[in-house]
């Protein structure tokens, strides 16, 4: 008996300990659960110590391979790109939980509105047909396109791809909250709604699509509060005209000002510090809205290039510009930071040797973004392809982006691949 009130003790001690040593628990009204703040434990599971030894044999390789014992702690680095929507529908408040739980230290909510003017979560302003439940519920009848099959000729080959298009503009706040998340997917071959929803690539999954929990800017913000992490929202192009007409009478009333601001009101009526804020936008008069407007926040606003190809990247002129207009941080997308050289190897490209050269901080994206990298990775490896033959690429990539480059931080639909390097390499 002796013994087993001794093993009892010290069971009870180490619970106390984990106690302890570990945040707290909690629950929401869902009854789903996170840990909050900086007690959070970082869970990387398989997949970084799986792209380490993918990798081709190189010094990078060992020094990662030799970290892998952890311990792994959060990283700013690390930035959760539409939470963690490798696996995990994006904008939802389970891909923002599992992207904290990866090291995340920052997280991103793009920013759009509602009907009623109300800032939610969604990368676009018309992609709930894709990201959402919505054409299989009442609300598709508020479509501004409703579904559409796929049209085929008498020999079964496609004419028409299968479409809808659904707007957060077309809906109110309240009728917003009623959706679901998925895998952002559609099917332009589909016949019926049911086929158009199940698309989700193969190197993605469904398993995490349930319950899919959309979020308005607001509650995201107080989510990331209690996870512990910093916040980048991205202000996205309205898909309506601007000023928007928001009560129907035929006078736009909300300006891109209105809405700019909007956006930036809701973190300081959250007493959110603008240095735990990166606002960004594609659009560089947000951007400078910000800076003129709101100078704390405008301190780290970001820039983001659309540039689609190398043709479309800014000159040294134009970046200079930007940095006398008081901006100080850029974010392309990975592919325009890098070249190969002579050799075969990745480098830096001419941009960003003109972005540092200009003065500017950089943060690009998006890793994890592009399936399998077999075949070169496409888009987001477009100036590097013939250098990208496996997954363990994409560390060699960061690597350069990091070491060579000299990034302040990446996005990543997966950000425990990022964690596991940062916290390699000593980033925090």
């Amino acid at each position: 008996m002796r013994l087993i009130r001794i093993i009892l003790a010290m069971a009870s001690l180490a619970v106390s300990l984990l106690l302890a040593t570990t945040a707290i628990a909690d629950s929401d009204e869902s009854g789903k659960y996170y840990h909050r703040g900086k007690g959070q434990s970082v869970q990387l599971g398989p997949r970084p110590f799986f792209l380490v030894n993918n990798m081709d044999e190189s010094g990078l390789k060992h020094t990662l391979q030799d970290c892998s014992d952890g311990p792994f702690k959060r990283s700013d680095f690390s930035i959760g790109h539409r939470g963690a929507a490798l696996q995990f529908p994006e904008h939802t408040k389970e891909s923002y939980v599992a992207a904290a739980r990866m090291g995340a230290g920052i997280v991103e909510c793009d920013v759009t509105f509602t009907k009623d003017k109300e800032l939610v979560c969604r990368h676009s302003q018309c992609d709930l047909h894709t990201t959402t439940n919505i054409l299989d519920t009442a609300l598709a009848a508020k479509c501004s396109k409703p579904f559409a099959p796929a049209e085929y000729d008498t020999d079964g080959n496609l004419i028409k791809a299968a479409s809808a298009q659904c707007c957060t503009s077309d809906i109110t706040l309240a009728e917003f909250k009623t959706l679901k998340g998925k895998m952002d997917a559609s099917n332009p071959a589909a016949t019926t709604v049911a086929e158009y929803m199940d698309a989700t690539p193969s190197f993605r999954t469904d398993l995490y699509s349930e319950p899919g929990t959309l979020l308005t800017h607001a509650e995201s913000i107080e989510l990331f509060k209690k996870l512990g992490v910093k916040m980048t929202p991205e202000l996205k192009s309205s898909s309506v005209n601007m000023p928007y007409d928001s009560d129907g009478d035929g006078i736009g009333d909300y300006t891109q000002e209105d809405y700019a601001q909007q956006m930036i009101d809701e973190y300081k009526a959250a007493g959110v510090s603008p240095r735990k804020v990166w606002a960004q936008s594609f659009n560089l008069g947000d951007v400078i809205y910000w800076i003129n407007n709101e100078p704390r926040f405008g301190k780290q606003a970001v820039y983001l290039d659309d540039a689609d190809s190398p043709a479309d990247l800014p000159t040294l002129a134009e970046l200079e510009s930007y940095a006398a207009q008081g901006l100080n941080i850029v974010a392309p997308p990975m592919w325009a930071l890098v070249d190969i050289d002579g050799n075969g190897q990745i480098v830096p490209s001419e941009y960003a040797m003109n972005a540092k050269a200009a003065g500017l901080d950089i943060i690009t994206w998006t890793l994890e973004r592009s399936g399998l990298l077999k075949t070169g990775g496409g888009w987001y490896y477009q100036t590097i392809t013939p250098a990208v033959n496996n997954d363990g690429d994409m560390l060699t990539l960061l690597d350069v982006l990091t070491q060579d480059v000299g990034i302040i931080g990446i996005f990543s639909d997966w950000p425990a691949t990022v964690t596991y390097y940062a916290n390699c390499m000593g980033l925090k």
